[in-house]
């Protein structure tokens, strides 16, 4: 696996990503907070057959950040930057959390660029309490003084194989640069009211995967997420949180490389006769 940064054109500054095999690309977009090593068990698995480019989020790992202030279609339009930089597409597109928020608004604004779609862990039309708990925590993020332990025990229970992921994942948080962190939260906050009007214009393969038990990443989100798209299915990890790509590495593998196997040459037609 190799870590790489380079420049992206103007205004998105530089970009760090891994990458490992050979073959189609399959672009991997982690969540806030985070940075592109939580997906280091997908891409030792999953670079056995796929060229796997695992993207740092802008303000996160080497990426600089995006403007303060910046919304959901301005990460939308970075991943494009991106994947532009990077001479990708068409994609085979993962994105966890956040991630799966750009993912899903990159299959619709760009499907071209999207030969298939996997949001692990994403939200979609949250209630009006839900909306209103994550942009409380976006306002505090804006102070400088996050409150990491509140996030950690919504996201893992207290099994062994969680107080692995935990620690990870602890030491990911906090490490990220406090603003790009706080930046991207806010676009998280609003992001699943932007693209939700046009979710039914997804016409790739979409997988929508979360864990039974994600309180805010719900298994409900995850169902209308397949539902409303032309070709969408979803899979609940029983017994999972948020980080069901760290607490279930086996099913979350099995499970995406199943889908990158799904035919997608109808969508490719599609859009050829669009």
């Amino acid at each position: 696996m190799t870590l790489t940064t380079r420049p992206l054109s103007e205004p998105f500054g530089t970009l760090s990503y891994r990458t490992a095999g050979t073959g189609t690309p399959l672009v991997l977009l982690h969540g806030v907070g985070m940075q592109s090593a939580a997906w280091e068990p997908q891409i030792a698995a999953l670079s056995q057959g796929a060229h796997v480019v695992a993207l740092d989020m802008p303000g996160h790992g080497g990426t600089a950040p995006l403007p303060k202030g910046a919304e959901l279609p301005d990460y939308v339009n970075w991943l494009h930057a991106a994947l532009t930089a990077l001479a990708l597409g068409p994609v085979n597109l993962a994105g966890h959390s956040m991630g799966a928020l750009i993912a899903g608004g990159y299959a619709i604004t760009r499907p071209q660029m999207v030969q298939r779609v996997a949001l692990l862990n994403g939200v979609f039309r949250r209630t009006d309490a839900a909306r209103a708990a994550v942009v409380a925590r976006a306002k505090e993020l804006e102070t400088g003084a996050p409150d990491l332990e509140t996030p950690l025990k919504r996201w893992f229970s207290d099994s062994p194989t969680d107080k692995a992921a935990r620690d990870l994942v602890e030491g990911w948080l906090k490490a990220v640069d406090l603003g790009g962190y706080a930046t991207a939260y806010g676009a998280f906050a609003t992001g699943d009211q932007h693209y939700a009007d046009a979710w039914s214009d997804i016409d790739c393969p979409l997988l929508a995967l979360t864990g039974s038990d994600d309180p805010n990443s719900t298994p409900a989100m995850a169902e209308e997420m397949a539902r409303i798209a032309q070709d969408g299915h979803a899979h609940i990890i029983a017994g999972h949180r948020h980080m069901a790509n760290l607490t279930a590495v086996e099913e979350v593998n099995r499970v995406l490389a199943d889908w990158l196997s799904w035919p997608a040459d109808g969508h490719r037609q599609r859009r050829t006769s669009a």
